[in-house]
C-alpha cells in the first residue's frame, strides 16, 4: 500500500548537544592595576563607537566585575569608550577608548552549535585615564564562556574622586 509515515524527532537536529555559547564574544574582566586583584565597578558606561545608536553594552549597577564585548566579523577592528559617572571623574577628559584590531574567520563548531565567528586579536590600542591598561589572556576568541581580556583600573584615581 503506500510509503510508511515516520514520526520523532530529528536528533541530529537538536540543539540540546550544543552546551557553549553560540557566539564568539570576548569576555572582559576588570582588576585593580594597584593590587593585582579582580574589582567590581560602578557608575561606568561601556558604549560602542559607531555601533548602531553608539549603544551601551555595560551600565554598572554595583557589583559588575566582568563585561562581554562584541566584535563585528565585517570589520578588522572594533573600538569601545569608557566614560565614569563618579563625582571627580565624570568630565569627557577622563573617557578611555580602546581599539581592538583582530582577524575573523568563519568557524563551523559542531551540527548542534552551527557556525560562528572567531577572532584572532592582533593589537590593542588604549588611552590611560583611568584605564590604565588592557591584558590580553588569550588572543584567540572562540564561543568558550571564559575570560580572554583583563581591563586594569587605577582604583586609586577611583578613590581619589570618591573623596
Amino acid at each position: 500500500m503506500g510509503g510508511m509515515l515516520l514520526t520523532g524527532s530529528c536528533v541530529s537536529c537538536s540543539n540540546l548537544g550544543c552546551l557553549e555559547n553560540r557566539s564568539s564574544i570576548p569576555l572582559a574582566e576588570f582588576y585593580s592595576s594597584n593590587e593585582g586583584k579582580p574589582i567590581s565597578l560602578r557608575d561606568v558606561v561601556i558604549r560602542g563607537i559607531g555601533a548602531p545608536a553608539d549603544s551601551a553594552v555595560l551600565v554598572t549597577p554595583p557589583g559588575v566585575s566582568q563585561v562581554y564585548l562584541p566584535m563585528r566579523s565585517t570589520k578588522s577592528s572594533t573600538s569601545w569608550v569608557i566614560s565614569y559617572s563618579q563625582k571627580g571623574l565624570d568630565t569627557p577628559e577622563n573617557n578611555d577608548t580602546i581599539e581592538f584590531a583582530y582577524d575573523s574567520e568563519p568557524f563551523f563548531a559542531s551540527a548542534e552549535c552551527g557556525a560562528m565567528y572567531r577572532y584572532r586579536i592582533r593589537s590593542v590600542r588604549n588611552t590611560c585615564h583611568v584605564l590604565d591598561s588592557v591584558g590580553i589572556l588569550d588572543s584567540l576568541i572562540t564561543n568558550l564562556d571564559v575570560p580572554r581580556i583583563r581591563f586594569y583600573f587605577r582604583t586609586a584615581a577611583m578613590e581619589e574622586a570618591d573623596q
